[in-house]
């Protein structure tokens, strides 16, 4: 090997030393200095954990029942109390929460890729494929969600959850669409996407490869703020019943049976009640901080 030839190994090596972080970890490090961001991402850590390692700290389950302790106030026994059928409140408000944070993920999860491919087509293909689905948008926009959904909660029955989250997700999806759709008609003018078209790529293949990645901060924050929208509607569903059906429990049903109770036994409401607002306010700080780590020029401090 020449001497030129070695001092083109290190200049190489030097290189590869000093690579430029990826995008994802520039954003979790613009995430984790701010106060907002480590404060969302600690509290959902600690409330994973909850959720779903805490049901194994204690003997008692959901469908547990105490015949000698109903209504009994928090004790070893029962760190949460019991309710009137003599259930653990701590078991069963852990399991609400387990189903509250899968419904309210799978649902964001799939509204959020929804909006996304619709958005995509409509904005790429133009024409009568963007009418027909801006008609489709604009059609689920003006029905009343909360009445449709409670019109079809007997299909949720008998452990029926996931079309719970299928239905929930049909209406999370349009105002995300309408701005995918505006992003894809700037997005198809530019110069890799002309390249692409140029070599022969597929429509399809251009809008998933090309399109769709180009958006992934906005599609990751909106799924994210979708994640607290899907809880709190699932909550406010089951709260009146139309929800996630019995025998299984989210934290909307409980907050309907404790609310009777709240008064004479605080336990039964303000355990589930205290984890919502918890839960729902650390995926807020962690959606507000991920679209200013995104876009730092939005960040207002914090």
């Amino acid at each position: 090997m020449t001497i030129a030839d070695e001092e083109l190994a290190e200049q190489r090596a030097s290189v590869d030393r000093i690579k430029a972080p990826s995008r994802l970890r520039v954003v979790m490090g613009r995430l984790l200095r701010s106060g907002r961001g480590r404060t969302g991402f600690t509290l959902l850590v600690l409330i994973f954990l909850l959720a779903f390692a805490g049901p194994y700290l204690t003997r008692w389950t959901y469908v547990s029942k105490d015949f000698t302790a109903f209504m009994a106030p928090p004790s070893t026994e029962h760190w949460w109390g019991t309710l009137q059928t003599g259930a653990d409140v701590y078991a069963v408000t852990l399991r609400g929460l387990q189903r509250s944070l899968i419904v309210g993920l799978l649902a964001a999860v799939v509204g959020t890729a929804l909006a996304a491919v619709v958005g995509a087509f409509a904005g790429y293909f133009g024409g009568w494929t963007d009418r027909g689905l801006t008609w489709l948008t604009d059609l689920l926009l003006v029905l009343p969600a909360f009445l449709i959904l409670a019109i079809m909660s007997p299909l949720f029955v008998g452990g029926q959850w996931p079309v719970f989250v299928l239905v929930l997700a049909l209406f999370l999806w349009m105002v995300t669409s309408k701005i995918v759709r505006s992003m894809t008609i700037s997005l198809r003018e530019r110069e890799f996407i002309h390249a692409a078209r140029f070599m022969g790529v597929p429509p399809t293949r251009i809008i998933f490869r090309h399109v769709i990645p180009n958006m992934s901060s906005l599609l990751v924050v909106d799924a994210t703020l979708n994640v607290s929208a899907a809880i709190l509607t699932e909550t406010s569903l089951s709260y009146f019943g139309f929800g996630i059906q019995p025998p299984d429990v989210s934290l909307g049903s409980l907050i309907a049976d404790g609310a009777r109770t709240a008064l004479y036994a605080p336990w039964t409401f303000w355990f589930c009640a205290g984890l919502l607002i918890v839960t729902v306010l650390a995926v807020n700080l962690v959606g507000d901080s991920l679209r200013d780590a995104f876009d730092p020029t939005s960040h207002r401090g914090g």
